[in-house]
């Protein structure tokens, strides 16, 4: 019997409070809808309605998430951007006093549980459709690809937040003999850093062997998952370096490869390249990537404004080729405290305004790069240091030398700031490497003064705030240290 005879319609992710911000004329795009369903274990009846849960899976990756905080988060709390725009809420990231009522912290909560919502559902109900169109192998791939899927978006979640909820369950109804079930996983209790990262590998690695090849660069494939796990053995709290070689070992070969020009990775002319592992489809449609206004353009102050420091880098090494690519300097109508009006620098590896920017999620350069810091970790200085040169050779540059786990460990972070800049990793890959309080408590202006806001980065404020709106609804949730 139904509990009061009623089903609630409990659809996680929905009625999403957007921060406000001087973006706002782009964030417009349609949003994706449930339809009311019956309360069943075969909600989804169709192969049409399971394939429709798969472009919802899929346009998910046009949320306000990818296009404009992914971004903002791994690179204006980092050395490599400063913040940009003028929306306080951003600025709260990009100076470390983020407050547990940020706006932004809280919808990218919604955000990434939204979108987990939207793998549960294909997780919990496909194999349940009844249509014979939907054949057990269709099932599968779509089961394998939503695990994966759902383990990008804990993994995003838990290096944000550290402990985290976890919900497995896509709730669209209550019976009386669900209501326990339901009820935990409404009001979800934080579980161990981990735990999270059990379910993560646990979703990877049984999705690889469902998972096709790597064809389609727009959808999850097998390298898109041996990528994610390279990703996460070199992250969770205690690494597994040689797990990461593994893995980057059969990603290798796969087929991916370095373009041999790296300005053709963001002018819009080869997208779905060999270098790209999984990548989002700007389509000018169901996917319209308004995201490049946010960083680009002079009819306001745009995010993730280049820092003197990433330019300097740049510089120092001789490094036009990814610096042309990266930075993009330009005269505008402001001026602030880090450059002047008459050569204001933009990021510029989203430069396509006509909605259809593609953007990369996954891209071998990135893989290279990891395995370079595994091997680092595992003393082979030398095979780390060819890893290394294969990148720094395609920017035109000359060979380095390793010689201990420290200098390793510095010159693939020095690589990966010039190669990935602009990307969302830098926040990340600080974090990751134990090295983000000692670079970012230094971090200047132009004058070679240490910002102000530089100091107040602690190590626990390498963890954002459980967002207290999120608090308020659900008693079982506590909040970080610090805040």
């Amino acid at each position: 019997m139904k509990l009061n005879n009623t089903i609630f319609y409990l659809l996680l992710g929905t009625g999403l409070a957007l921060g406000t911000t001087s973006c706002s004329d782009y964030l417009d795009t349609e949003p994706i809808t449930d339809r009311a369903i019956e309360l069943s274990d075969t909600p989804y009846k169709t192969a049409a309605e399971a394939e429709d849960l798969m472009k919802t899976l899929y346009n998910g990756l046009g949320s306000e998430y990818w296009q404009l905080d992914y971004f903002f988060n791994g690179d204006a709390q980092s050395d490599v951007a400063y913040v940009g725009g003028d929306n306080p809420q951003n600025i709260q990231q990009a100076e470390y006093r983020i407050m547990a009522t940020n706006s932004n912290v809280n919808r990218d909560w919604n955000y990434l549980y939204g979108l987990i919502n939207d793998c549960n559902k294909i997780l919990n109900y496909v194999d349940n459709v009844p249509d014979p169109a939907l054949t057990a192998s269709r099932k599968a791939q779509m089961k394998a690809e939503a695990a994966t899927m759902r383990a990008l978006y804990y993994f995003h979640a838990v290096q944000l937040w550290g402990d985290i909820p976890l919900v497995t369950k896509a709730v669209i109804g209550v019976t009386s003999e669900t209501f326990d079930e339901v009820y935990a996983q409404v009001y979800p209790a934080r579980k161990p850093v981990n735990d999270v990262y059990a379910l993560i590998l646990s979703d990877l690695e049984g999705a690889v062997p469902a998972l096709p090849g790597n064809a389609d660069k727009f959808k999850v494939t097998k390298g898109a998952a041996l990528a994610l796990l390279a990703q996460v053995h070199a992250t969770k709290p205690v690494p597994n370096y040689a797990k990461v070689v593994e893995y980057t070992d059969q990603l290798m070969g796969q087929g991916y490869s370095l373009l041999p020009n790296y300005d053709h990775l963001f002018d819009g002319n080869h997208t779905a390249n060999a270098e790209s592992i999984f990548e989002i489809n700007g389509n000018g449609g169901s996917i319209w990537w308004w995201g490049v206004f946010m960083f680009t353009g002079d009819d306001w102050k745009k995010f993730n404004t280049p820092s003197n420091d990433l330019v300097k880098a740049f510089n120092d090494e001789g490094d036009t080729v990814r610096k042309t690519s990266s930075v993009k300097f330009q005269a505008v109508g402001w001026a602030d405290s880090y450059w002047p009006s008459s050569n204001y620098p933009f990021a510029w590896k989203q430069r396509d305004t006509s909605g259809n920017q593609n953007i990369y999620i996954l891209r071998y350069a990135d893989m290279l790069l990891l395995r370079a810091e595994a091997k680092v970790r595992l003393g082979d200085y030398t095979g780390a240091a060819a890893l290394v040169n294969q990148v720094r050779n395609r920017a035109g540059l000359g060979n380095i030398t390793i010689s201990g786990l420290e200098d390793g460990i510095n010159k693939v972070l020095h690589e990966r700031k010039l190669e990935l800049a602009f990307e969302g990793q830098r926040w990340f890959d600080l974090k990751r490497t134990g090295k983000a309080l000692e670079i970012l408590k230094n971090r200047k202006d132009g004058n070679g003064n240490i910002l102000s806001f530089a100091g107040n980065l602690t190590q626990q404020r390498l963890l954002w705030p459980i967002p207290q709106s999120q608090i308020d609804n659900n008693p079982n949730l506590t909040q970080n240290p610090g805040y």
